[in-house]
């Protein structure tokens, strides 16, 4: 193999494989007799990550921070304002078509029912992506309980059924087969464990793991948990009132938090350890309104650290002590240990 070669082959494993770049979102705000848009929510103000090949990248933060918006942004279920879309290099709308963008990017829901067709069987359901896509309809439905099989649902017992008949966590693998059934390079798990009791989301999560190993998958996992994002994610990104505000590995993030909303998250999360209770106080108040955010940082107004600069100027995104680690905070970690 020639240096050129290697070189092009080393270049694409590290390259992202799916870009988000100035992704903006705003709802807008209709009044009035002629139903006139006054006004709008900035859901998604113009956020930038990447996602690379077989990384697991974790997405948290606050009810209405954006997190869920993000997911469908995507996957082009809403569309963006502004901002480009790229999967494996490719723009969303020019070298890359829609189709190709969701056989290559599957969701998962939070409500594993509503996501079901009721009229379906569990056969048809997970067939009838390939069968869109063009695969002949007996090899789907070969396809199909090969799948059950391996999200651990005995074919015979459950291909013929329909959602109404199995339980949320055996609904949730039904959503993850069918997911699987196009043969995506990326998952979209949003909220996908939070409505399953303890015992069967730990069973979903090990399947998830699996699956990812043996399938060679990519992960988006969104959660409000961030006790399972610990457990499945490799990277973190942290979303206030629809912007970055904090992303790394998930051992630094854990570990040495760089922004005062993080830390504040981090605290909320409960132990079942006395001797490692939390020393900072809880995230306290609700977010501002996300109609009119503040100016300069949007966290000053909760921030207990927040100086003049943060009530002006918006901070960016800059590196902290760890590489990849980056917080929009005025303040560095060393100076936020003095306030």
């Amino acid at each position: 193999m020639s240096e050129d070669t290697s070189t092009r082959r080393t270049h694409m494993a590290d390259a992202p494989l799916l870009e988000v770049r100035e992704i903006t979102k705003f709802f807008p705000i209709k009044s009035g007799l002629f139903g006139r848009a006054t006004n709008s929510v900035r859901a998604v103000d113009g956020i930038s990550f990447n996602v690379l090949r077989r990384e697991t990248l974790g997405i948290v933060g606050e009810s209405g921070c954006g997190k869920s918006t993000t997911a469908r942004l995507i996957v082009d279920l809403i569309s963006p304002d502004k901002g480009d879309i790229l999967f494996d290099a490719r723009r969303l709308g020019t070298d890359l078509t829609l189709n190709e963008l969701r056989r290559n990017v599957q969701m998962v829901f939070q409500d594993s029912y509503a996501s079901l067709n009721p009229r379906l069987t569990i056969e048809d359901t997970i067939a009838f992506g390939p069968i869109i896509h063009g695969v002949p309809r007996e090899y789907a439905r070969r396809l199909a309980w090969e799948l059950l099989s391996k999200v651990g649902l005995d074919p015979k017992r459950f291909a013929g059924r329909y959602p109404h008949e199995i339980s949320g966590g055996q609904r949730q693998r039904v959503n993850i087969a069918r997911a699987l059934a196009v043969k995506p390079q990326i998952i979209i798990l949003d909220e996908s464990v939070s409505a399953l009791d303890k015992s069967v989301e730990a069973q979903v999560l090990n399947l998830l793991l699996d699956l990812k190993k043996e399938l060679d998958l990519t992960y988006i996992f969104i959660s409000h948990d961030l006790n399972v994002v610990k457990f499945m994610a490799d990277r973190v990104i942290v979303m206030y009132l629809g912007e970055i505000v904090e992303v790394g590995p998930v051992e630094s993030i854990y570990a040495e938090t760089a922004h005062p909303y993080s830390r504040s998250l981090l605290a909320s999360m409960p132990s079942m350890d006395p001797d490692h209770r939390s020393e900072h106080v809880a995230l306290a108040g609700d977010p501002p309104n996300p109609i009119i955010p503040p100016s300069g940082c949007r966290f000053h107004p909760r921030c207990p650290i927040a100086i003049p600069k943060c009530k002006t100027e918006k901070p960016l995104l800059h590196i902290q002590k760890t590489r990849g680690h980056l917080a929009a905070c005025h303040l560095t970690a060393q100076q936020q240990e003095t306030f």
